[in-house]
């Protein structure tokens, strides 16, 4: 199992020297929070690819809906090829309901909001290969031309795609189904319940079935659980062995309890510095 970090706050000079705290000491990734209106992610995440050598870089998550996937697109290529191939991408529909989420546009429905996301899945490998295509959907549109003017950006180190992990909420087919043809399952529940190991297990049964299917292994394909654990805690491991049980392959530490910026920036570097929770 695999261990990320979180950064609940902060800006990009936090993220620059958070990170390399977070690789000094064993964590395999490290994670920003992208907003609708506040600190750039991929800022961020610019700024601590510029810090550090080993560790992946992501965001926890991309309302990749509510984003342009030529924009992604390019903030994602440009953030690998400064990282030496080290992003992950990880997207989810947003959140439904919140005024706070919602300022300056109305929400137009998960159905609608599901359609930009298989759209936008569906343009992002075209876009990252510096070619000219065509593409014609409900929402987006591409023409194809003879010469990309002006040059598109650089295409990602990582090929075919960037890993891409999706939100699949359980136990929704069409949601599920979504996640298990990307790269990486970000598990949710839809209805009256809540993500557990045993929801877990179900779901990563049923992604391997449904991968089968479409003649896909799951060599290199990620189930990303997420939780606390405490930075004096002896026994964190016990909170995170369950998940490994389950067929979790990342554990991902988030403390969203404060939103102060210097109580989480201290507790970020004394959690990073106790370690991974490592289970295994």
């Amino acid at each position: 199992m695999k261990h990320g970090f979180v950064m609940a706050y902060g800006d990009a000079r936090d993220a620059a020297e958070l990170a390399p705290i977070a690789e000094a000491h064993g964590w395999d990734g490290f994670f920003v929070w992208e907003s609708i209106w506040g600190i750039d992610a991929w800022v961020m995440l610019g700024a601590a690819a510029m810090t550090t050598e080993r560790i992946r870089l992501g965001t926890m998550l991309t309302p990749l809906p509510r984003r342009k996937p030529w924009d992604v697109a390019g903030q994602v290529s440009t953030v690998d090829n400064l990282s030496g191939g080290r992003v992950i991408l990880s997207v989810g529909l947003g959140v439904t309901g919140e005024d706070r989420f919602w300022l300056f546009e109305e929400d137009p429905g998960r159905k609608v909001r599901a359609e930009l996301m298989d759209e936008s899945l569906e343009l992002l490998p075209h876009l990252w290969r510096d070619q000219p295509f065509e593409y014609s959907g409900k929402h987006y549109q591409a023409r194809k031309i003879a010469e990309l003017m002006p040059p598109a950006p650089p295409p990602p180190v990582q090929q075919p795609r960037v890993p891409t992990w999706v939100v699949g909420g359980w136990p929704r087919p069409k949601s599920m189904r979504r996640a298990a043809l990307q790269d990486g399952w970000l598990p949710a529940y839809v209805g009256d319940g809540e993500v557990t190991p045993a929801v877990v297990a179900e779901g990563v049964d049923w992604i391997r079935k449904e991968r089968e299917a479409h003649g896909l292994t799951m060599d290199g394909y990620d189930v990303v659980a997420e939780g606390m654990t405490p930075a004096d805690d002896a026994k964190a491991a016990d909170t995170v062995r369950p998940w490994a049980d389950a067929g979790a392959t990342w554990w991902v530490d988030a403390d969203w309890s404060s939103m102060d910026p210097v109580a989480v920036r201290q507790a970020a570097e004394r959690r990073l510095k106790a370690g991974p929770p490592r289970a295994d």
